[in-house]
């Protein structure tokens, strides 16, 4: 690699540097005021440093200078819903439960239309351009020619993606347009792994195009489902395939999810579907999905042995704490979930979230963990805020060696954020209080940053080095 065909990024750079946990973000994290990132012709970084330091190869090489800009890594989202393009801030008139009955899943039916699910993938990948989110673990439409139209929009827009079909095999009248037969549920995702897993490059460890084995979650399935998706599961895991469903996320008492679920199977934890173990009794039935490339959303309310298996087995929690509001799921506890060992990672959760930009989803982990009664309560430092929507997702999907910081040799997907673009977010960090201390000076910064930041501050959104443009796209 010659310097020629290299380009030098520069402006106020953010990241967390090296492979620390959540509970080590504040001492990795990185702020360079004055920052050059270099970026190879092959999308790579090749130094990630002060703009005054940079080597000598470098002198000459083409600068795009973004000051007073500054310059984050890409925007992780470990749960988002694409046949919710269009569902978001859907009243209900309940909680999870009534609100996918009377919003989701009919919402979700539309996409059985060829045409309107195109120009849903056109807009859903759109907003994650605007949103600065270059990778995220999408729930899937239950229509394979959704999920092609997903597949092939984010390729050509220059995004990353894991997405599988949302499998449907029971559930009520509103989900009948989503339902299949169990022969049919193994065969579409078992033909949606053959077509798209590695499509774009035909290499797991290069590709951007990935695919994730996805119940909608243990009410939407049968045992006889769990015991086949779990055989396909087993025979593609070597192959780089994830898994992806919901956890723990409503415990209404009697009538919630948690209750349903542990009622409908005879199970001692909501885990034990996903673990093998769906027969009463929690009895082994079949594999266990759980493992390093698996992300379970919310985990609200979670047993303690639950995080225990999920720390063991290296599985990531997506957490959302935007939809938990929004659907009054309650909150996950923080202190108890970080100390279980569990790789916590951010989602948006769109549409039972209702906001795209991951930056106001972190907004919203500050405030509920700050509220979290007694001792449980804390203000989350800026820099594990960053860790949570960017390196974090990264290892919950396994691909930390790829993407998620500035770490030279890893792939350049970064976003450029200019203040000046969003006026509350230039106030914040023009006119905002700074301490004397340096340090506590840089996290106020950060802090405001990523709490004040609006999509219209996000001026550039970059994957392995190159630029995106979100255009806009036809409704139907």
């Amino acid at each position: 690699m010659t310097s020629d065909s290299a380009r030098v990024h520069r402006g106020h750079i953010f990241h967390i540097a090296g492979s620390p946990t959540v509970l080590d973000a504040a001492a990795s994290l990185v702020s360079i005021p004055d920052g050059a990132l270099v970026v190879s012709a092959e999308g790579k970084i090749e130094f990630c440093g002060e703009f005054d330091s940079l080597p000598k190869q470098y002198a000459h090489v083409d600068v795009s200078d973004h000051r007073p800009g500054f310059l984050l890594p890409g925007f992780v989202d470990t749960h988002i819903h694409f046949p919710q393009t269009y569902a978001g801030d859907s009243y209900g008139g309940g909680q999870l439960l009534e609100w996918l009955n009377a919003c989701i899943f009919p919402s979700e039916s539309h996409f059985a239309d060829p045409e309107f699910a195109a120009a849903a993938a056109r807009d859903f990948c759109a907003a994650r351009i605007r949103a600065g989110t270059t990778q995220a673990m999408v729930f899937g439409s239950a229509f394979p020619h959704a999920q092609d139209s997903l597949f092939s929009e984010t390729l050509r827009s220059g995004l990353r993606i894991v997405s599988g079909r949302g499998v449907q095999t029971t559930g009520p009248a509103s989900a009948r347009a989503l339902i299949t037969g169990e022969d049919e549920a193994v065969r579409l995702v078992s033909e949606e792994i053959e077509k798209w897993h590695a499509a774009d490059t035909g290499d797991v460890d290069t590709a951007m195009l990935h695919v994730a084995v996805v119940p909608r979650f243990s009410l939407s399935v049968t045992t006889e489902t769990l015991r086949n998706l779990g055989e396909l599961y087993d025979s593609v895991r070597a192959r780089g395939v994830y898994f992806h469903t919901h956890l723990n996320e409503n415990n209404r008492p009697g009538t919630g999810e948690i209750d349903a679920t542990k009622g409908a199977y005879q199970v001692d934890s909501y885990l034990d579907t996903y673990d093998g173990k769906f027969l009463p009794g929690s009895q082994v039935g079949g594999k266990s999905f759980l493992g390093r490339r698996t992300i379970l959303a919310h985990a609200v309310h979670c047993q303690d042995d639950e995080l225990a298996r999920m720390a063991e087995t290296g599985t990531s929690i997506a957490h959302c704490p935007t939809s938990q509001q929004f659907l009054g799921s309650g909150t996950m506890p923080w202190k108890r979930t970080v100390a279980a060992g569990v790789n916590i990672a951010i989602g948006s959760d769109f549409g039972g979230g209702d906001e795209w930009l991951l930056p106001q989803v972190l907004a919203d982990a500050f405030k509920v963990h700050i509220s979290e009664p007694g001792d449980a309560g804390l203000s989350l430092h800026p820099a594990e805020l960053l860790f949570t929507g960017t390196l974090a997702g990264a290892r919950a999907l396994d691909m930390e060696n790829r993407i998620g910081n500035f770490d030279a040799g890893k792939e350049a997907d970064f976003v450029v954020v200019d203040p000046s673009a969003w006026p509350q977010l230039a106030a914040a960090i023009d006119h905002g209080v700074r301490a004397d201390d340096p340090e506590l000076a840089r996290d106020q910064t950060l802090f405001a940053l990523l709490m004040a930041m609006r999509e219209p501050a996000i001026v550039g959104v970059y994957v392995q080095g190159r630029e995106l443009s979100a255009q806009a796209s036809r409704r139907v």
